[in-house]
């Protein structure tokens, strides 16, 4: 799948909406040192990297530094892989949270699943 608007992505599918979505980490980088979140929506089978813009860090009248609230503009989302149930995908995914802080962790999770983001 091509990257989408986030929008975009639960516009197509209603089922992504209601469905139970379980988090993987939100500190995956590709080579570019890029930040992702990694999900799977349950109802679905779809796992999924987002990207978003970073968020604006703000310092206030104390000096305490503050983020902003992402905003959903900019947010995108890229289906790696759809794994039909939630078993299936953490067995796949042994070892995530060691791979997830190393450089340019996504090239694991593709090597994983695959460039074709096959099942």
């Amino acid at each position: 799948m091509q990257v989408v608007d986030i929008e975009e992505f639960y516009d197509a599918d209603e089922r992504r909406r209601e469905s139970q979505e379980i988090e993987f980490g939100s500190d995956w980088h590709d080579a570019a040192n890029n930040r992702f979140e990694l999900s799977y929506v349950v109802d679905t089978g779809e796992l999924y990297l987002m990207a978003s813009p970073e968020a604006e860090s703000l310092e206030d009248a104390f000096g305490d530094i503050a983020v902003d609230d992402e905003p959903v503009e900019g947010l995108t989302v890229r289906v790696i892989a759809t794994v039909p149930t939630l078993a299936d995908l953490e067995g796949r995914l042994a070892g995530w949270e060691d791979e997830m802080v190393k450089p340019a962790s996504i090239a694991w999770l593709e090597a994983r699943f695959g460039a074709s983001g096959g099942a």
